[in-house]
């Protein structure tokens, strides 16, 4: 049996190094997970006990497909409390996981052969979900002294769209309002579609992250629910779209999903009155992101751009090695600590990168920041 051509994507390699890193464990090794771009946190315990409850007396059949009115209204009420932004929940479209959100929004905003700019390095699966659609990736390589951000002048004129993450992944880097309403206004003047990956706001450091909502209405706004807070394998997320797509939204999300999952739609409403221990889990990423930054230059690890969110330090590794996948393997096997080969998130600059993500116990990073030094003592 033959295999389309768009489905041939490209590997995910953190998944890829999660494997050895699992294989090395099962061999009895300790291994510190510095690849993995989840919280190590449960889901807070009011979600829990909520769904616990909802298991004894519902059903938990299909909901309406743009998911629980509740949970709509609940992330609705969000936006004015995080960003003083007044919503209309009838906008707000619940999905499985932002991976959903990003196939419902590809499908309702581009056709085959159009052409969606993307900064690098950025989120490996933008590229192959529109690879997978017959949409063409187009890289814009970003600079450091951008901050791993993409400007209004880099966007080439034949584009449809547009994605931008602020905190960005792998980077952690974010754009300040200014810099949002540039990238959105040049979108805009030539008709070309915006979507804005939030999903990791709330992880944020020392500014709070900006909205592409506070600066326009015409934007699909992409978030979930697995980073702050700290649900990941539930996968439920949302995106929110302009008024007048909200219908072809749900007639596609009908046919697509039917709807995304009950009882994980019961455990985020409860996990939006859960702040108090989000937070808690947001204190330990800020400690952690302070070890990282005075640990990874002790290590040799110095050509960073200081994450402003998210839970990663992304490091030029370039005058260290040509190959950060063999060097990604070097450091699993010798000095036990997972990370992420930047040629993930960068397929053209990628081999002379890492990805460091600080998103485990504190612990776990003191550990693995002094394993790091002592490798690359060895090595130095």
């Amino acid at each position: 049996m033959r295999f389309s051509s768009r489905g041939q994507v490209d590997p995910f390699i953190v998944m890829d190094v999660m494997e050895a890193a699992r294989a090395a464990e099962a061999a009895g090794r300790h291994i510190i997970h510095m690849e993995v771009g989840q919280p190590s946190t449960p889901a807070p315990a009011g979600a829990r006990a909520a769904l616990a409850a909802a298991l004894e007396n519902d059903a938990l059949g299909y909901t309406v497909a743009l998911g629980l009115p509740a949970l709509r209204e609940g992330i609705a009420a969000l936006y004015g409390g995080w960003y003083g932004v007044e919503l209309d929940p009838a906008r707000v479209v619940v999905t499985s996981g932002s991976s959903g959100a990003f196939l419902l929004a590809f499908s309702a905003l581009f056709e085959a052969g159009d052409k969606v700019a993307l900064g690098e390095p950025g989120y490996p699966s933008y590229r192959q979900i529109l690879r997978a659609m017959s949409v063409e990736p187009v890289g814009i390589p970003t600079r450091p002294e951008n901050r791993y951000q993409p400007v209004p002048d880099e966007i080439s004129e034949d584009v449809q769209g547009l994605i931008v993450a602020s905190p960005g992944n792998p980077s952690g880097t974010m754009l300040g309002k200014p810099e949002l309403s540039a990238l959105m206004g040049t979108a805009q003047a030539r008709g070309i579609s915006f979507i804005s990956d939030e999903i990791y706001h709330g992880l944020h450091y020392e500014h709070r992250a900006v909205s592409a909502l506070e600066v326009s209405d015409q934007a699909y706004v992409i978030n979930s629910f697995s980073k702050y807070f700290s649900m990941t394998g539930w996968r439920v997320g949302w995106m929110v779209v302009p008024e007048d797509h909200v219908r072809t939204i749900e007639r596609l999300a009908q046919n697509m999903f039917i709807c995304p999952p009950h009882a994980s739609q019961i455990a985020a409403l409860a996990a939006l009155d859960c702040i108090d221990e989000l937070e808690a889990n947001r204190a330990v990423y800020a400690e952690n992101r302070r070890l990282m930054l005075e640990g990874l230059p002790k290590a040799g690890f110095d050509k960073i751009a200081p994450p402003d969110g998210a839970f990663y330090v992304y490091a030029d590794v370039s005058e260290l090695t040509q190959d950060s996948r063999a060097f990604a393997q070097q450091i699993l096997e010798e000095a036990g600590v997972a990370v992420t080969p930047g040629l993930d998130f960068d397929p053209h600059r990628g081999a002379q990168s890492l990805r460091f993500s600080y998103a485990r116990q504190t612990a776990d990073i003191v550990e693995g920041l002094a394993r790091l030094q002592a490798f690359m003592a060895k090595h130095g």
